[in-house]
């Protein structure tokens, strides 16, 4: 018997830790998304775990939680296109000054003036997996020339290594890169000043590719500004400067989380399912 233990469907938010004799059974684990750090340690207290399917593009929360030999699993392709409108979105609503309208609408404020455009310019992907992939395609139809940097050089896609060569004539930088030992921090003060005068940064990553102290410095002095669906800490303080810097525009991690989801999800968990339970290889495959 296949045991898959998916905790939003076997138990209520608030309920306590399943049976003992249930986590004995399991083989294939689906955490709740978003959920908390104890959905991750159940993993040490099932002894036949095979496999581990998280919900979120994001895995490094559950690698100190992996039992070894035990294959863990992303959500290869759920989060992409979700994630990849907030990021077109976050760089619309940032240069043409939409949070700006926004805010003043309450006053009655008419802020007319001249914007920024995306069209014509350089915007620089730093990630080149199926999120970056994703923001490239939408963002090719606003006529910019995007540029495509991954861990290697291939074919449309330069190396990490060519960063401090493209990010000075870069408008927009987009982070779509997994938090890993080699990201985290890999914005940091060194990164930023290459960075032209007046350009964006946009991470829909994960807070700790940048480095939140450098970041509010380049801000603040007016420099550079940034649309943020990820911080570090998470959620910023109420009193952290970031929230109240101009041209900074933060979103409450919410770049996969949308209607799009769910289906996507469902769907993946059913065919990984069938891949475990017919000995196909599982997709997404980032630890085992």
């Amino acid at each position: 018997m296949l045991g898959a233990y998916l905790p939003e469907d076997v138990r209520p938010l608030d309920s306590p830790v399943p049976f003992v004799d249930d986590l004995n059974r399991v083989a294939f684990y689906v955490p709740r998304y978003m959920g908390p750090a104890d959905d991750l340690a159940l993993m040490s207290s099932m002894p036949n775990l095979e496999v581990v399917q998280l919900l979120t593009a994001g895995y490094e929360n559950a690698l100190q939680h992996l039992p070894p030999g035990v294959t863990l699993c992303n959500a290869g392709g759920v989060h992409d296109a979700s994630t990849a409108e907030l990021a077109v979105g976050l760089i619309l609503a940032s240069l043409r000054g939409i949070d700006g309208f926004a805010r003043a609408m309450p006053t009655g404020s008419w802020l007319y003036g001249r914007r920024e455009a995306l069209a014509d310019k350089r915007v620089v992907v730093v990630g080149a997996g199926g999120v970056g992939q994703a923001i490239r395609r939408r963002l090719e139809p606003f006529e910019v020339d995007v540029v495509m940097v991954g861990r290697s050089s291939r074919p449309g896609v330069h190396a990490n290594r060519d960063l401090p060569a493209l990010l000075p004539a870069a408008d927009v930088v987009v982070l779509a890169v997994p938090l890993t030992e080699e990201t985290f921090r890999l914005v940091d003060t060194s990164f930023l000043a290459l960075m032209r005068d007046g350009s964006l940064l946009v991470n829909v990553a994960r807070g700790p590719v940048v480095d939140t102290d450098a970041l509010t410095e380049q801000v603040a002095s007016g420099r550079l500004a940034a649309a943020l669906d990820v911080t570090d800490p998470e959620p910023l303080p109420p009193d952290h400067p970031l929230w109240s810097l101009p041209g900074v525009l933060v979103s409450p991690h919410v770049g996969g989380n949308t209607s799009a989801f769910l289906p996507r999800a469902r769907r993946l968990v059913a065919e990984q399912l069938h891949r475990f339970a017919t000995g196909e290889p599982l997709a997404s495959v980032v630890s085992q």
